[in-house]
């Protein structure tokens, strides 16, 4: 589990085929994780990912044909700058909101302009999830956790404060990108027990 703090950008420096799934490198000198062994996770922009190797600034991961189909990592290039995030452990704060690392779908930014000293972003969410969305409730986009400020059918708005672009790649982002979207895991549910529970009344 995460919370969608990002603890450091790295960039990914090795994109490596490995018959149909690609193992991933990435670079990540100036992040602190001095903690992750061998099979821990690790969420890239939002995916997460199991740790199959690392030095000293610098890990590896494989990355499913699943979750290339489904995520931006299947778009990706060398030199690419991406947000880390190790696995909550306990007794780590909880200063975003509970996230899973698994990417529900891409959303795609529409809008970027300034809100005084803050950003404030447009996306198109996939028709499919669009009502999982609320106003004030949370997302994760690239794995940040970030608050809705507004909803419009399948569109919603987030407001960017200063320090998350700086130390994301948030700030990076330009209008026709792609970006990885988990909904609330409350949702999720909320919406599976709604669809059970009209199942069950024919």
């Amino acid at each position: 589990m995460f919370t969608g703090i990002i603890r450091g950008v790295g960039r990914i420096k090795r994109l490596e085929p490995t018959g149909g799934d690609v193992r991933i490198g990435i670079d990540c000198a100036g992040v602190d994780l001095g903690a992750v062994a061998l099979g821990d996770s690790i969420a890239i922009n939002g995916v997460c990912l199991t740790v199959t190797e690392y030095g000293r600034d610098f890990f590896c991961a494989d990355v499913s044909r699943e979750t290339l189909s489904l995520t931006s990592l299947g778009s990706a290039q060398t030199g690419t700058r991406v947000n880390l995030e190790p696995a909550l452990r306990a007794g780590d704060p909880l200063g975003g909101h509970i996230v899973s690392g698994h990417v529900d779908g891409l959303c795609e930014l529409l809008d970027n302009r300034a809100d005084a000293r803050s950003r404030r972003l447009r996306f198109a969410a996939p028709d499919a999830l669009a009502g999982l969305i609320a106003a004030k409730g949370s997302v994760a986009l690239d794995g940040i956790s970030l608050t809705v400020n507004a909803v419009s059918g399948p569109q919603f708005e987030v407001n960017i404060v200063p320090h998350t672009l700086a130390v994301t790649n948030l700030g990076e982002r330009q209008v026709g990108d792609a970006l990885n979207l988990e909904v609330d895991m409350l949702a999720r549910y909320v919406q599976r027990l709604l669809t059970t529970a009209a199942g069950d009344q024919h």
